[in-house]
């Protein structure tokens, strides 16, 4: 009986494990035909949205009349159709796809000319590369010049987003030919260029006579030269180079003619006038530009009546006179004689005679000066009473400070000191010692002394109050 029992419990049991995997199977197959179900769904639809995108690619081909694209297209489908099999990577799948628009859009365009890769509608000019520098920010390269696609749609009005994972859309690289090779670009320290090329020098150049003739702006440079016209007989004028412009001042705008010409024919004396001026530095106002020719005609004199107005009849913000008696200026040597100097102090040539030259005996001024130096000088009165004539004396050594207060301290009456010869004349023979003193002396008995020649003097007497010095000499040397 227990035994009949235990059969019965075990048959029991395989009957509810059999029952168990039996609705187990039938749990699977359900959700496996519910999974085909949906696949099949997923996969009509999938073909029916292909189908409609290769509908309307055709249709837009045949719109635009190029039915040889439309094979084209449906091979291309076929490809992306096989890419989206397993194992190909999403990094093939955009490069393929990269490639297949970029067959697309050379398929739309003509075929290239022998002499370039691109199209007319392609060619960029020196100023879109210049424009594409400046707004994108990249350095063009003088040779094979690298541009991005989508740099390049913008420029045309033709910007395309390009995909995500793709360095460009289209072409990679678009290279300028020989005839729209732009110029080369400078790498800049700096945010802009601080260094000047020789094409913005001449530019600046331009800007600065163009500005000088309309705005009447005062420009400075050295006389270079002096010319005479061969077709206007005797008209001498100067030569100023500003850059590479010649700039020409005829002789009547360069300098104030004199009053007497002393018999001389009036055009030598002008020529004469301007030679004397070689190197110096003036100022000028260009009345005139021939662009081509690279030739301007300026006025020299014009540039003086305007200085002489802001200087000699301004006043500061004090309201006193800019320029009065007793004030240190700057002026520029323009011409050098024997006698003393000429210089253009704010636009008033002044003459300087050689005893306002310096303390010390001076026998020719162009020994110590010459034409393009600057000086300071010292305005020992200014006469405003004729507008047309304004009269300036000036000095040049009363500028600076009397070496005789401290030099005459340095000798003694008795004794003997070294010098130079700086001057022989009726007076005596004139020695100049150390500190910017000379001992005038008399005529030695073993004969007249050659300036230059190093001598020895023995000091006679000092007298401070007219800052003399004489002596006498006791040893001639050999010249220097």
């Amino acid at each position: 009986m227990p035994r009949r029992k235990k059969e019965t419990d075990a048959a029991k049991e395989v009957g509810s494990i059999a029952e168990t995997e039996k609705e187990d199977i039938l749990q699977t197959d359900l959700e496996s035909e519910i999974s085909n179900t949906t696949d099949e769904d997923h996969n009509h639809e999938e073909t029916e949205d292909k189908a409609s995108h290769q509908t309307e690619i055709e249709n837009s081909l045949e719109a635009s009349g190029d039915d040889s694209l439309v094979n084209e297209n449906s091979q291309t489908d076929i490809e992306k159709n096989r890419m989206t099999s397993p194992g190909r990577s999403e990094g093939a799948l955009d490069d393929n796809l990269s490639q297949t628009d970029m067959e697309n859009t050379n398929n739309n365009q003509p075929e290239p000319s022998p002499t370039s890769k691109l199209t007319d509608g392609d060619m960029i000019d020196q100023t879109d590369i210049d424009n594409f520098a400046d707004n994108v920010g990249q350095a063009v390269e003088p040779e094979g010049t690298i541009m991005n696609s989508s740099i390049l749609s913008q420029s045309s009005g033709e910007a395309e987003n390009s995909r995500k994972g793709s360095n460009v859309h289209g072409r990679d690289t678009l290279k300028a030919n020989s005839s729209t090779r732009p110029t080369s670009r400078v790498l800049t320290i700096d945010e802009h260029l601080s260094v000047e090329t020789e094409v913005e020098k001449a530019k600046n150049d331009y800007l600065d006579l163009l500005e000088s003739q309309k705005s009447g702006r005062i420009l400075s440079g050295t006389i270079q030269g002096v010319e005479r016209g061969e077709n206007v007989q005797g008209i001498s004028y100067a030569v100023i180079y500003h850059g590479d412009y010649k700039v020409i001042i005829p002789a009547d705008e360069a300098v104030t003619p004199p009053e007497d010409f002393r018999g001389q024919r009036p055009e030598d004396v002008m020529h004469y006038l301007i030679t004397k001026r070689l190197g110096a530095e003036v100022d000028y106002v260009v009345k005139g530009i021939d662009n081509e020719a690279g030739v301007a005609v300026a006025s020299r004199l014009e540039a003086m009546r305007t200085k002489r107005k802001e200087y000699y009849f301004g006043s500061d913000r004090n309201g006193n006179n800019i320029i009065y008696s007793g004030i240190n200026a700057e002026a520029r040597i323009v011409s050098v004689i024997r006698a003393g100097i000429f210089v253009d102090l704010f636009g008033i040539e002044v003459y300087i005679p050689l005893k306002e030259l310096s303390y010390q005996r001076w026998m020719d001024a162009q020994v110590y000066f010459q034409p393009g130096q600057r000086i300071i000088v010292k305005i020992l009165s200014v006469d405003r009473s004729d507008k047309n004539n304004i009269k300036v004396e000036a000095s040049v050594k009363q500028a600076s400070e009397n070496p005789y207060e401290k030099a005459l301290k340095r000798y003694s009456v008795g004794n003997r000191y070294v010098g130079t010869v700086s001057m022989v004349d009726t007076n005596g023979v004139f020695v100049a010692l150390d500190g910017g003193v000379d001992c005038l002396c008399q005529y030695p008995k073993r004969g007249r002394p050659p300036r230059g020649s190093r001598v020895t003097v023995r000091i006679l007497g000092i007298n401070e109050e007219s800052n003399r010095i004489w002596g006498a000499i006791t040893h001639i040397a050999a010249a220097r």
